[in-house]
């Protein structure tokens, strides 16, 4: 097999990205981390509960609970100590579940599916091009779950990336725009990404400055303002790019 790129999307632990930069990851990993639960719990409803999502604010726990199939499955997810072993966090589950959902309910009343922990982080690979390597999404970058940047950034990434070769395949742009890509996707993840999905975790734990949260008190606005939801929504769009704009009458490159 051949072929003229290679593109790293391997998710976090990236034998791409291990094999350009070995265990070199910069970034941080948080104190704190998530169980992620899959669980079958008719009480949700039954205690008045929106099925689709909540998120609540707590120092400890910072649960999110929500509905993900048709069937009924809840995944549950909430904050626990960065040092616990998978066995201490699984024998405390039972009093995570009796503290976050409605009901404090015992284990013999929902069906436990699936327990899975796991450390959070905001890391930046030192470069998303090397050569005919290319890195995107979690092979590129990891930050916390809390408000989708993780998703949002990857499919910018990919969509992005795929402007750029489409451009050099069709004899639009030459191969120089994959360093452009380079330079701003790591831009838009150290300004837009990181920044804002730190702060979506910071915010889950401090209930003290709920009120004045700035982006606490524009979510209430946009419940009513129809019109400034719209807008808070066309923002998300600042993690996007137009690679396009460097397409240039470049020489077409054989397939």
């Amino acid at each position: 097999m051949s072929a003229s790129y290679i593109v790293g999307c391997d998710g976090g632990s990236s034998k791409i990205r291990r094999e350009l930069f070995g265990s070199n990851f910069p970034g941080r990993t948080w104190d704190q981390q998530i169980v992620a639960t899959n669980v079958f719990y008719p009480g949700l409803a039954k205690h008045g509960w929106d099925t689709s999502s909540n998120f609540m604010i707590h120092p400890e726990h910072f649960p999110m609970v929500a509905q993900i199939s048709n069937n009924g499955m809840l995944r549950v997810t909430y904050g626990e100590d960065g040092n616990l072993t998978r066995e201490e966090m699984l024998k405390r589950q039972p009093e995570k579940y009796k503290a976050i959902l409605p009901g404090k309910p015992e284990p013999h009343e929902y069906t436990l599916v699936n327990f899975s922990p796991y450390k959070i982080h905001q890391r930046l690979a030192e470069k998303l091009r090397v050569g005919r390597f290319l890195l995107a999404a979690d092979a590129a970058h990891l930050c916390n779950p809390f408000g989708g940047m993780g998703l949002t950034g990857g499919l910018a990434d990919i969509g992005g990336l795929y402007d750029c070769l489409f451009g050099i395949y069709a004899g639009k742009a030459d191969d120089s725009i994959l360093d452009k890509y380079d330079e701003v996707r790591r831009e838009k993840y150290n300004t837009i990404i990181d920044p804002i999905s730190s702060s979506n975790l910071r915010r889950l734990w401090d209930p003290e400055n709920i009120e004045k949260d700035e982006f606490i008190q524009m979510v209430k606005r946009a419940e009513h303002d129809k019109e400034f939801a719209r807008s808070m929504a066309a923002g998300m769009g600042a993690v996007m790019h137009d690679f396009t704009q460097y397409y240039t009458d470049a020489v077409p490159k054989d397939a």
